[in-house]
Parts: C-alpha cells; structure tokens; sequence
C-alpha cells in the first residue's frame, strides 16, 4: 500500500459518517441506537449488518465482515485501501494524491503484473505499425475504429513467434515470474511466444489493471478462433467480470448493470453508447461475480446469447443471482445472435428498445420450460408445473409470483389456489432446508482463549484497561492476539486514547490481525466491566503461561540426560506448581 500519513487518513475518517456512506450503497433501517441493513458480503436476505454512528464501524454478525468507512468502501468496491481512502477524501474536501495505475508495487505478484503490461504496451504498439494493415483492416470490418482500439487497448501479436519473449527475457524478471505469466512457452533454454499472429484483448482485473489475454484470429483458419490466457495467481476468471473497472460508476448511476457474455459484446455496446455493461467471459457465473454484479446496481438485465447455450447461460446467471437476493430481468435476442452481431445487423435503436423492455425472469423461464413440453399431456403439464413451481420458491417478489401463478393457471387449467398451495408446500420444505443449512456448530473456546478475547474486548471499549494492561504485561496465548494487544497499546501510547474505527485503519493489509480484530468487534459482550472482572482475565491468562511453562520443562526433562541439569529442571517445575496453587 502507498502511504498515507496516519494524522490525513484519521482526519478524513473523523470527517465522514458511515452511517451516510452506507445508506450510500444500501438502504439503513434504525433500530435503537445502530442502523441496520442488509449485508453485501455475503448471501444475506435478512438485515444481520450494524451500522454504529458512535464507532463509527459496521459489522455483520452473520459472516463476521467487520471494519470502518474505509473498510467498507475498499471490499464494497474491490479498489485498494489507499484508494478508498481517496475517494472519500474527496468527498470531504481533503485530497490524497497516489500513484492510481501503481496501487500493486508492494503486491507478491507486482512482476506479474509488470510483465502484463509490458506485455499490453508491446501488442499496442505492434498494431500501430506497418505490419498491422491486415489486422487493422479485419478491425475495420467488424466497426472498430480507431477510437474503440485505443480505448480497449487491443493490440496484435505479430507473425514472428519469439518477439514478446526477447522483450521480457531481456528484463530483470526471473525464469519463476516468465513461466508464471503463461505469455511464453519454454523450448530447451529458450522461450517462445504464446501468442503471435493474432488480435490481442487485454482482460483487466477490478481495478483495470491488465492480467490476461484473449488472441483473436483473423486471416487464417483455425479452429481455436481465440487462445485465452490460462488461471494465474493474478488471473483467476471466476473472480473477474470484463469491463467491471469502467462499468462500475456508470451502473451506480443508472441504477442499472447490463451482462453479456463476451467481450466483444462490451466493446460493440460502448461504440453505441452503452457503458454500462460488464461480460462474465464466456464461463459460467460464479457466486463471486454474482456478488459483483450486486454491488453496482439495483436492476440487472442479462443479455446473452440467443441461441440454446445462451439460454441455458441465462437460466444458469439467474439461480446464482436468484440465491443472494437480486431478481434479474432477461433479454432475449432473435436468430441465435449475440448482442455484438444483433447491433451490426439489426442496429442500435433496435438493441435501445430490446434494453428498454426486459423480460421478467419468471417469464423466461416459464416460455423456455414450456416451449417442447406438450401440454395436452398429464405426466408433460405435471413436469412443467413442478419445475415453475421450483422456480417460483426461488423468488421473493409477491406480486412477480401472483403474476406468474396466474399465467401458469392460464397454462395448465390448474385451479390458482391448488398452484398456491403446492408453492406453500415448496416454500416449507426450502425454509428447513436452508435452516438446516445455516446451523452452525458453536465453537467453543477454552478459558484461556475467552479471558485473552475478553480482555482485548474491554481494552478497545477503554484506554484504563489498557492502562492495566501495559502495567500487569501478560503474555497472551494466542500469537495474533498478542500482537493486537500490543498494536492497540501501540496506538494509545501514540496518541493518549483508543478510537477503534482508527485502529482498524492502523492494522490495515495484515490480514491474520484483521481477523483477529474482527473476531473481538462480533463478541456479545456488556460494554460495561469491573477491575475484578480484568484482574480475572489476567489470573487466568497467567495460570496459561504458567501450565505452558511447565510442559515445556516436563520435555526438556525427557530429553535431558545430565542428572544435575535434570534435577535443576525439576526444581523450576516445583517452584512453578506452588506459585499456580498460590494463585
């Protein structure tokens, strides 16, 4: 992470209300002295996410994500700490000036996304020579001009298949980092290019930084029309959605996110217009890009292919949307036509209206479920009305589900009521199933792991229990909750007080203190406490190191094989055992 100097980065939080910042995002419900709302960070239909306006801190008491304004911002929009911190410096008239484009230089994989975007420059670069006439010409052919090129960075992999790799060897990367980076192929000692005569589309992680490729080919044939970058540890597909880092903003402010399935769909949906548009690759969506897709607008539209992979795509995008709460709408596209092609051929206004009046889901599903079944037939129409019956408990919108109840009576003859009432049963049975799902088995802690808990607990709530702290010096069991202890008693020997929501800013990027942290926030605990009750955490962590200390010698003895030094041994674990039973 870039740094930022503590005093701005508590300044800026001191100015800024989570509770504002949230409700942002997501509708807030007050209840009592905390406001309440529905979790993004995970599969949530019941509000379980408290907003304090005291603490200036969220945190979900189903999934334990916990943190302050510039948590919530970092994992709610996928962007680095520093640069949530920005964002919101902005808002409160504090500018905070960072390196955007360089947010990954203290990354493990900062090689890796160097090589990408030598990579990236390179293929740009090759498609402005004279050797690009042809691939600029096919381009041309498809109505991407020069405008969209450099927008999509698109580049070309040149004939020559040892071009990129003379380039990256003749850099400082090491032979782990190039082969990491699946742009090269090894051949004896040498390396040679993956790609090489072909269209090349940068694929871009959350923050647009490129991590993969897509080759295109275009003057000869070949059955693989395009090579994608494989899985590395900055390219994972599952966890990406094309176009997300330019897409995110302009959904916000539609209140609408458009998918597709590939990238050439983005591309041809910009040059009319459209920004506000991501494309899942061509993979089956995850729940990770389901999440993603939540987080930047209310209304979603998927638009994917028209033929039958397109729908099964469709139906397959909805249930992983369906299942974290978001009802999608769908837009169905005649002659098995992508959105790219159907904007070629038919145009763009046609493509406005198709956007303008989606489908609702439950409607897609009913005229694809129906459209081979024969419903003259008992056992076909039975079939048909159990799968819509199916999806049906998949959806929360009443009056969607009255609607289609209704056509589905229209369909079948069936009575409404008895479709009602097989739904009811459905209903029940997915209520158990997802109770039965969410059970948790308690995990109990020893008394020594509660008394250190505990303790930190009360010394977050107040800098005297701090005080004691730092005067009785206990040696806490656990190694991350030492060290929290001791980033805490760091921070109020700093600046004379303990402001938990800063305190998270503190420890920011060390990810076990994080945890650490967050397990103390969700602990049910009184705000209030007695000296006794400290003094008690104390004794007993106490009783721990002494109980540590004597298996330690107890080993020590096992293994030692002079009496004398034995017998020493056996002293100390003496003098231990009276000073436990004193306690």
């Amino acid at each position: 992470m870039e740094k930022v100097d503590t005093e701005t980065i508590n300044l800026i939080r001191q100015k800024t209300d989570i509770v504002s910042v949230i409700s942002s995002y997501l509708p807030l419900t007050k209840r009592g002295k905390n406001y309440f709302g529905i979790c993004p960070f995970h599969d949530d239909n019941n509000p379980s996410m408290s907003v304090s306006t005291e603490k200036q801190m969220y945190k979900c008491f189903s999934c334990g994500a916990a943190g302050n304004v510039f948590t919530f911002v970092k994992e709610y929009e996928n962007i680095p700490f520093i640069e949530a911190v920005s964002i919101l410096g902005e808002k409160c008239g504090i500018t905070v000036k960072y390196n955007k484009g360089n947010t990954q230089v203290e990354n493990k994989n900062s090689a890796l996304y160097e090589i990408y975007e030598l990579a990236s420059k390179f293929y740009q670069n090759n498609i402005h020579s004279k050797e690009a006439k042809e691939a600029k010409d096919y381009l041309s052919k498809r109505n991407i001009d020069e405008t969209v090129i450099r927008e999509f960075k698109i580049g070309l992999a040149l004939r020559n298949s040892s071009l990129l790799a003379k380039l990256l060897t003749s850099k400082n990367f090491t032979n782990k980092d190039l082969k990491a980076s699946g742009l090269l192929i090894e051949k004896g000692l040498d390396y040679s290019d993956l790609y090489y005569n072909r269209i090349m589309f940068p694929l871009y992680d959350l923050n647009g930084n490129v991590v993969g490729f897509s080759g295109r080919i275009y003057n000869i044939e070949d059955p693989s029309k395009y090579i994608n970058t494989r899985e590395t540890p900055i390219f994972k597909k599952g966890e990406l959605l094309y176009n997300y880092h330019r897409a995110k903003n302009e959904a916000r402010k539609e209140g609408k996110i458009i998918i597709v399935e590939g990238f050439l769909d983005v591309i041809r949906a910009y040059t009319v217009g459209i920004y506000n548009v991501v494309a899942t690759m061509g993979t089956a969506v995850t729940k990770t890009q389901a999440h993603l897709i939540k987080k930047m607008a209310k209304e979603v539209i998927l638009c994917f292919d028209g033929d039958e992979a397109g729908a099964k795509a469709t139906i397959a995008c909805a249930n992983e949307l369906l299942n974290i709460g978001v009802t999608p709408k769908v837009v169905r596209l005649e002659d098995n036509m992508d959105p790219d092609e159907y904007i070629l051929k038919k145009g763009q206004e046609d493509f406005f209206k198709k956007l303008e009046y989606p489908i609702t889901i439950l409607d897609f599903k009913r005229n694809y479920l129906k459209k081979d079944k024969n419903l003259n037939s008992i056992e076909e129409t039975s079939l048909y009305v159990k799968e819509m019956v199916e999806e049906l408990s998949k959806i929360d919108d009443d009056i969607l589900r009255e609607l289609t109840l209704k056509k589905i009576s229209e369909d079948t003859n069936l009575d409404i009521e008895f479709l009602k009432e097989k739904l009811k049963e459905k209903n029940n049975i997915v209520k158990v199933e997802k109770k039965t799902k969410i059970k948790k088995e308690t995990n109990k802690k020893n008394k020594y792991e509660k008394a250190e808990r505990y303790l930190l607990y009360y010394m977050l709530q107040d800098k005297e229990v701090v005080k004691m702290y730092s005067e009785a010096k206990p040696y806490l069991p656990d190694t991350h909750m030492r060290m929290l202890a001791l980033e805490i008693l760091h921070f109020y020997k700093e600046t004379g007080k303990v402001e938990l929501a800063d305190i998270i800013s503190e420890i920011n990027g060390r990810e076990e203190l994080t945890k650490s942290l967050n397990e103390i926030i969700l602990l049910d605990l009184k705000e209030t406490y007695t000296k006794e009750q400290i003094y008690d955490y104390f004794k007993v962590i106490r009783e721990f190191n002494i109980e540590y200390e004597i298996n330690r010698l107890k080993k020590q003895m096992k293994e030692e094989t002079v009496p004398k030094e034995k017998a020493k041994l056996a002293q100390k674990i003496i003098e231990l055992k009276v000073e436990e039973n004193q306690k």
